[in-house]
């Protein structure tokens, strides 16, 4: 906890307030502080110092206890989330929430996958770094779901720059309109087998392409962040500072600022609205430890909780302005509710190979772009919108003996060796922004803080279900096509939630009726509260959205900065 006198109100007042330190929230502290405000940053959760509180980063599986499984009682704590197997293992359980102690409802099954602690889910993030193009940006307007986004890709493009460059993000020029290339440090490497598929893919189907993904992963040391060692260990922490998360590339440049005051154990619950101005005055706060209520004050409020945290803090500022939430003038707010659908996808074996390797755990797969609905030629008639894969080639290593009835000293000098190849992929299916889609408060049930529960009523439809159908045949015609061997293909729909991508919820939009934000992230009715998480997007693209979130919010802090010092919030 900062060193705070609770009793004194100008001690608790600041010129900003940011709710949440994951991805977006640590971007609002950095670029908040520098641009010169007093900046106070709140996190529901304990405090996690880089490096020092990294306890598994240098672990190997014989190191852990049950080499790394979690014990049937410890999966009692996480009961929705163990559902999904994420949490699974010993090394990185500790920064994912216990459900009994967080708990949520459901009218339709969502895996709701969640970390509270200083970071957020910038530690165990896939760091997968894409921009959206403007097939995204006008997608809604174009084939009549949602609403217009009131942005496009030309007044996002300088901030993408902007955000690239200071995260470092590794990646290769392509030149493919619907994935604009970025300011990329040096890309990592296909290996062979993926070298010898992608030429097997590209010349099958003019016009797709495999490259290598871009992942938020320096490959060249960056002021304090030593290059990327590929050790694949990327989410206990990367006490290395290469991958990037608000430990080591967002949080340490506010601090430098001397303007960033850090409370950990800070459960904000709502948003402090004054009538007479028709601003936020600041926030609520309930100690997680003590349980004493705490008001803070301050001339601008992000709110970086989460899609579906900082919805709820908005659901739960109810006044006599917003009986149904602050800024819920739409009735849009907790609806549109989306995620990328998984569960499509295919592999199979690569022979022809067994005399090549390749060096360390490269921590980035390959990505095949969007290929689906881009023009009249590559249009479907069955859904809308698209997808991309992800994947790798790899190695079978010596966990492979695990299910051998084999023994004896022939047996184990072969684990020394490589197994054979293998490859796989898995897509990422775009979501349709649909209003029957939502979360909302249960106010007749309160976790221990005080907070309504949040209750899930969403699910992937037709459409979703239409296009995991084609990613998965399409996976399989690509393998074959590209000489893979014993091809299997999957077509299963995950559980909404399960991309662990929520979006929507609070969208940006042109006009106050239909959306609650407008072009700079700021609530339409209440100017001086500003939204950049992935509650903030109005479609959803097929791209993982962290690069999004980033972009948006230095975007949104650059704005407010300059309103603030003009008075006019």
């Amino acid at each position: 906890m900062a060193n705070l006198n609770l009793k004194d109100k100008e001690s608790r007042t600041f010129d900003a307030i940011v709710v949440g330190s994951g991805i977006s929230g640590g971007w609002a502290a950095k670029e908040l502080c520098e641009g010169g405000l007093k900046t106070l940053v709140l996190e529901r959760g304990r405090n996690i110092k880089h490096v020092e509180d990294y306890k598994t980063a240098n672990d190997d599986p014989w190191d852990m206890e049950f080499k790394g499984r979690m014990t049937k009682e410890e999966l009692k704590t996480k009961p929705k989330q163990s559902r999904s197997g994420v949490p699974s293992r010993k090394e990185t359980t500790h920064y994912f929430v216990n459900d009994l102690e967080n708990p949520y409802e459901e009218d339709q099954p969502f895996d709701w996958i969640r970390g509270y602690h200083v970071g957020g889910r910038s530690i165990m993030w896939g760091r997968q770094s894409y921009r959206l193009s403007d097939l995204d940006f006008t997608a809604n307007i174009t084939d009549g779901h949602g609403v217009d986004w009131p942005i496009r890709y030309k007044d996002i493009a300088p901030w993408y720059d902007h955000a690239e460059r200071h995260a470092g993000i590794s990646g290769s020029l392509e030149g493919i309109p619907h994935l604009p290339d970025g300011q990329f440090m040096p890309p990592f490497e296909l290996n062979c087998v993926e070298l010898a598929v992608k030429e097997g893919i590209e010349k099958a189907f003019p016009g797709r392409h495999l490259i290598i993904g871009r992942t938020a992963n320096i490959t060249e040391a960056k002021d304090h962040r030593g290059k990327c060692m590929a050790r694949a260990r990327c989410s206990r922490g990367c006490p290395f500072g290469a991958a990037f998360s608000s430990q080591a590339a967002t949080l340490p440049y506010a601090e430098k600022t001397g303007n960033m005051t850090l409370r950990p154990y800070s459960v904000v619950t709502k948003v402090l609205y004054d009538a007479e101005s028709g601003r936020a005055k600041g926030v609520l706060v309930v100690d997680q430890e003590s349980k004493e209520e705490i008001e803070y004050y301050a001339g601008i409020v992000f709110l970086n909780a989460s899609t579906v945290g900082s919805t709820s803090i908005l659901l739960n500022s109810r006044s006599d302005r917003f009986p149904d939430g602050m800024g819920n003038d739409s009735g849009e707010l907790g609806h549109n509710l989306m995620d990328h659908s998984m569960g499509g996808g295919a592999g199979g074996t690569v022979e022809g190979f067994e005399d090549k390797y390749y060096f360390g755990r490269r921590p980035t797969g390959f990505y095949i772009p969007r290929f689906r609905n881009l023009n009249k030629a590559t249009r479907r008639d069955d859904y809308l919108r698209g997808f991309g894969y992800q994947g790798g080639a790899s190695r079978a290593s010596w966990g492979r003996g695990q299910k051998s009835f084999e023994f004896g000293a022939d047996f184990k000098e072969s684990m020394f060796e490589p197994g054979p190849w293998s490859i796989g992929m898995g897509g990422f299916g775009e979501c349709l922004p649909y209003h029957e889609n939502r979360m909302y408060l249960d106010f007749d049930k309160k976790d221990q803080w005080g907070m309504p529960v949040v209750t899930f009523d969403a699910a992937f439809r037709e459409n979703e279900q239409a296009m995991c159908k084609d990613i998965g045949e399409s996976a399989g015609e690509m393998l074959e096509a590209a000489g893979v061997k014993n091809v299997s293909i999957r077509c299963n729909i995950s559980n909404i939630g399960l991309g662990i991508h929520e979006m929507g919820t609070a969208r940006m939009g042109r006009d106050p009726k239909t959306s609650v934000l407008n072009a700079y992230n700021q609530i339409h009715a209440v100017p001086n509260v500003f939204v950049t998480d992935g509650a903030c997007m109005t479609s959803a693209a097929c791209q993982n959205p962290s690069l999004t979130y980033m972009a948006l919010t230095a975007r949104a802090a650059d704005f407010a900065i300059k309103q603030l010092k003009n008075n006019n919030l």
